[in-house]
């Protein structure tokens, strides 16, 4: 199961506490679909750090200090119930700093490689995740513990998060991109054995039709979405929740492409846009 957590004592949160599902863009709401579907009475406010992404291409001190930061404000201004980092970069690198700020649970999300390490057939692992997330000695410890005895090839493809964004936005897809990402991958030495796709990270899911198709058939996806959202779940299990106002989507800079993501945001319950 892809996720990581830290739980605390606290006070019973009241009916209307928000969960704050966070992520650097648009892609922490293949989560949010995930959890619509086990907790969909949920207020959700849904944050996107659309100032700072990507993270990817970011050193891992300035993820750290900046997700920290981020959710140090939104908890402190939205007075969440449980937070969700809906990124694995921010998650294989920001976790410990966060739950230093944070008195809430926190669920993170990491690479699905113990699911995979489970249903594979052939032994080899494929991942794509951006180039943050496939450096990480996390990552590493993750293989090391789930996926012995199987091969696991990483690939950054960091073209990826564009096409997720732009495709939310109903902006053209970069096809191309996602063809060579997968031209790369299968040209590694065993590439073409592999039978099962991580997606290591949550803008990926976004684009599951064109991955697909670009892998073949025979390659099954997988991600950490619905692990995630069970965790959260028996988290808040007994809960009451009851919306004092509609679910909001947060970002930390106003732009003209926003504009473009309001139809994706309504089709997922998400009614108003706030800039935080």
């Amino acid at each position: 199961m892809a996720f990581r957590e830290m739980e605390r004592e606290t006070q019973a949160p009241a009916p209307d506490a928000p969960l704050l599902i966070f992520d650097s863009g648009v892609g922490g709401l293949s989560v949010l679909d995930a959890v619509r579907k086990v907790l969909p009475d949920a207020p959700i406010i849904y944050a996107a750090d659309n100032a700072g992404l990507p993270y990817g291409s970011k050193s891992e001190a300035e993820i750290a200090a900046r997700v920290a930061g981020l959710l140090g404000r939104m908890a402190e201004r939205y007075r969440p119930r449980l937070a969700c980092i809906a990124c694995n970069t921010a998650s294989t690198i920001a976790l410990g700093m966060v739950r230093e700020v944070l008195h809430i649970p926190i669920v993170g999300t990491v690479p699905a490689i113990k699911p995979a390490a489970k249903i594979t057939q052939t032994g080899t692992i494929g991942l794509i995740g951006t180039e943050a997330t496939i450096r990480q000695e996390y990552v590493d410890n993750l293989e090391a513990e789930f996926a012995q005895g199987t091969t696991l090839l990483r690939l950054a493809a960091p073209d990826l998060v564009a096409a997720a964004e732009a495709k939310l936005r109903g902006e053209p897809v970069n096809r191309s991109a996602i063809v060579e990402a997968a031209d790369r991958l299968m040209m590694m030495a065993s590439g073409k054995r592999i039978d099962v796709l991580v997606l290591a990270c949550t803008h990926f899911p976004l684009l599951s039709e064109e991955l697909q198709k670009a892998f073949g058939p025979e390659v099954r996806l997988i991600d950490g979405a619905e692990g995630i959202a069970r965790r959260i779940a028996a988290l808040t299990e007994g809960q009451p929740f009851a919306r004092s106002r509609p679910d909001r989507a947060v970002f930390t800079r106003d732009e003209p492409g926003l504009s473009g993501l309001k139809d994706a945001l309504a089709r997922r319950g998400i009614e108003e846009i706030e800039i935080l």
